[in-house]
Formats: structure tokens, C-alpha cells, sequence
């Protein structure tokens, strides 16, 4: 997921300045409140068409001022509030973030988007496509954020194809991750050059996983100081380090001493592309926890891993703690998957297809001690239960991207609905 705080102009310029001269990671804006379980009225939706008959929106993101909002997925075409009016957009659409208008922005990219990111007056574009506007450029792409005309200084040659699933400015630095040579590398934000502050290597496909290996997510502490990843993997570094690691991000990149060994399992689920697993990790907005959340299974009948795998769940761990034996808390679905979080500090939200939340005991059912939550749901940051948040958004795949900014909540998905009301593929919930 992505976390940004909306500013002013003259702080964006400021912001801008420290980006590229030095700086720390991108901080999560902490929230005080639980965002509203209504979404707002103004947004656009993705929609059906001849040629991608089921749209998916898979990334958002924002300008740097936050005046404008980045979609991007899998769909040809978008739709305004009212669906009085139809735009042709290939994988990836902006708008205004306060009254939905659809801007001009329009790059025809020929692949899925799965990562978004503004900076300044241009946004980062990562997926899977091969082409930008007809012309040769794949997985990463640097395009003009009002106009979307493809920055042709911007020519990140250590990227020749794959995917990038991934893309955070940290000290400076653009940090991509996903199926591409080194899985992880940081580049010049300006040229695309390899800056060779990341030089180790990820290797190792999971057992019976049809994926390729790849660093799927990662997300980065507000002091720039600690990276933890996720995806397809066994070893980074020369070390066991199955499905998630952490980095430690200093003068000089190294592999932090931070693993937990139940990682080493694969959960119940006999589904091959079900053993990686792990999907997505963000940090609380202090930095001094993160949240995994994952796919997989856990049978109650497994007492062994009930409260311990990380397998259809969302767990915290704190940041300090280089071998923690069990998560600080667990939070089970009971059979479904969790595709993405986002930690806000007043809740921690977590979507996928899931139906339930607090179900340690269900198996594929709701049991004993488990509440509804159809698509979304918000946790306790401090014990992790279910708070009383409840918009119902179903889902088949699940959403795979949050944007929490400080105005609230943007969710992005392949569901329709949002708390009843239709929203396919974008919703927005505002804090009170």
C-alpha cells in the first residue's frame, strides 16, 4: 500500500527540494479518527467494457500538492460520478482528488499498472507493460504528471522487462521492486541509473509456486532507516530468508538481522501460487511496528500454526524485535485472503476477498468469536481485533491497494460497491 499527506503548494516545492537532495522516507500520515463508513459521492469508476469485460484497479497514488488522484489496473475505459459520460483510459486514469473531474492525463500503457507514485511535477508508473504511447519502455515508466507526456530522460536500463509491483522515493533515492533481474534496486529518480545503493541479492523460488521469484511489496519506516519486503523468495543475501525480510538502510544497504522462523512453513492451502503468500507490509506511522497481511489457509485442526502463521491473516510485529517467536496479535479471516493494509495509527485496514475477521476457528465458515466483514475491515492497532467499521465491499480477487492521505481513505478494487452505494473499482472515505 502507499501512504502520502496531501500539501500545500509551497510545501510540495519545499518537499521536493529535500527529496532530491537528502531527506527520509515518504511519512505515513498518522490519522486521528476511523474514516467515515460512507464513500464519497464525486468519484469516478472504472468500467466494463468490449475489451476488458472485468476492470481491476490495482494502484493508486497522488500528486504531489494531493490536488490529483492515479489509478491504474487492468481497463480500457472510466466513467464519471454520475456515469453520464464515458473516457477511454488505458490502465491508468487521474482525476481531481476533490471533485472526481477526469483530467486530460491520458498514456496509453498496454499492460497492467501496479504501482503509482508523485513526485514533484511527474509521477512513477510501475506494471507490466511493454510499451508507453506505442513506443518501447517497459515496467517503469516517468511520466509528466498533468500532461502524461513520457520523460525521455528518465531511462532506468537495469529494468528491461518484467514487472515492477513497487516504487518508493526514500533519501533521495527511487526504490523498485518486482519479478526484474535484481528484484530490488534503487535508481536515480532524474536519469533512472542504477545508483548501486541496493546490491543484494534475492534469489530462490518458493516450492511448488508457479510465480517468478520477486520482491512483490515493500514498505519503508518514516525515518528511512528500515525496509521490510515481501513476495517470492528464499534467500536474500546468502540467508534464509523466506517470504519477508528487512533491510537496514543506512550510509550503506544490509541485510537486518529481523526474521520470523514460522515463515519458513507454507500454510495449509495446497494451492501452488498460494505459497509465497505474504502480500503486502506497511509501517505505523512512528515506525516502530508493521503489519503483514496474507493469503493462504489455516485449519483449526492445526494447533500448531493457529496463532502463528501468517496464512489468511493480518499480523503486527514490532520493528525492534529482530526474532520475535509469535506476532504481537493475529488476525484470521478464516479462510480468506488479505491482499493489502494500511496502518494509520486511529485503525489498521486491511481488504481482499475476505468475508469474516476475528475467525481463528472458522474454516471457510464463521466461528466461534468472528464477525462479518465482507471485502474490508479496520483493526485495533494495539490488540488487533475488528473495530465496529463495517462499509461491505465484496469482492472476487479483493482490493490490492490503499491510499491514506489526511484528508482519509482512498481503496481501490475489483468490487462494485462501497457500503451499498456503487463504486466500481474506486472509492474514497474521508475522515469525520
Amino acid at each position: 500500500m502507499h501512504t502520502t499527506k496531501a500539501l500545500s503548494p509551497l510545501a510540495a516545492v519545499l518537499m521536493a527540494l529535500v527529496l532530491f537532495t537528502g531527506g527520509t522516507a515518504q511519512a505515513s500520515p498518522a490519522q486521528d479518527d476511523v474514516v467515515s463508513e460512507v464513500a464519497a459521492s464525486y468519484t469516478p469508476h472504472l468500467l466494463a467494457d468490449a475489451a476488458v469485460s472485468k476492470p481491476l484497479a490495482l494502484a493508486v497514488g497522488q500528486s504531489q500538492t494531493g490536488a490529483t488522484i492515479y489509478v491504474g489496473g487492468r481497463f480500457q475505459s472510466v466513467e464519471n460520478a454520475r456515469r453520464t459520460q464515458t473516457y477511454s483510459r488505458q490502465n491508468i486514469v487521474a482525476f481531481d482528488s476533490t471533485t472526481g473531474s477526469i483530467s486530460t492525463f491520458a498514456p496509453d500503457l498496454d499492460g497492467l499498472v501496479y504501482a503509482i507514485l508523485g513526485v514533484g511535477d511527474s509521477v512513477y508508473v510501475g506494471g507490466e507493460f511493454s510499451t508507453v504511447d506505442g513506443t518501447p519502455r517497459p515496467a517503469l515508466v516517468k511520466l509528466d504528471a498533468t500532461t502524461g507526456a513520457r520523460d525521455l530522460n528518465f531511462n532506468p536500463t537495469a529494468i528491461p522487462g518484467g514487472r515492477v509491483s513497487e516504487i518508493r522515493l526514500v533519501n533521495g533515492r527511487l526504490l523498485v521492486g518486482g519479478t526484474f533481474g535484481k528484484k530490488l534496486l534503487a535508481l536515480d529518480p532524474v536519469t533512472g541509473a542504477n545508483t548501486n545503493y541496493i546490491d543484494i541479492s534475492i534469489t530462490g523460488q518458493l516450492p511448488l509456486t508457479t510465480s517468478k521469484v520477486e520482491v512483490y511489496r515493500f514498505a519503508v519506516n518514516p525515518q528511512g532507516t528500515r525496509l521490510v519486503g515481501v513476495g517470492n523468495f528464499t534467500t536474500v543475501a546468502g540467508q534464509d530468508r523466506k517470504r519477508v525480510f528487512m533491510l537496514e538502510l543506512g550510509p550503506t544497504t544490509s541485510l537486518h538481522d529481523w526474521y520470523y522462523a514460522p515463515l519458513d512453513e507454507k500454510c495449509y492451502s495446497n494451492t501452488p501460487t498460494r505459497q509465497a503468500y505474504v502480500d503486502d507490509v506497511d509501517f505505523s506511522p512512528d515506525g516502530s511496528y508493521f503489519v503483514l497481511v496474507a493469503t493462504g489457509f489455516v485449519q483449526p485442526e492445526w494447533p500448531a500454526q493457529t496463532f502463528t502463521a501468517v496464512c489468511d491473516a493480518a499480523a503486527r510485529f514490532e520493528t525492534d524485535d529482530p526474532k520475535p517467536l509469535k506476532p504481537t496479535w493475529i488476525n484470521y479471516t478464516g479462510g480468506d485472503t488479505l491482499h493489502s493494509v494500511a496502518v494509520t495509527g486511529a485503525a489498521v485496514y486491511v481488504q481482499g476477498h475476505n468475508r469474516w475477521l476475528d475467525n481463528p476457528y472458522g474454516k471457510d465458515s464463521l466461528g466461534a468469536g468472528g464477525v462479518v466483514r465482507k471485502g474490508i475491515g479496520a483493526l485495533d492497532s494495539t490488540n488487533g481485533e475488528a473495530l465496529d467499521w463495517d462499509p461491505p465491499k465484496p469482492a472476487a480477487q479483493g482490493g490490492q491497494d490503499f491510499l491514506a492521505t489526511s484528508e482519509g481513505l482512498w481503496v481501490v478494487s475489483d468490487s462494485t460497491r462501497f457500503n451499498g452505494k456503487y463504486h466500481r473499482g474506486i472509492a474514497f472515505a474521508p475522515l469525520p
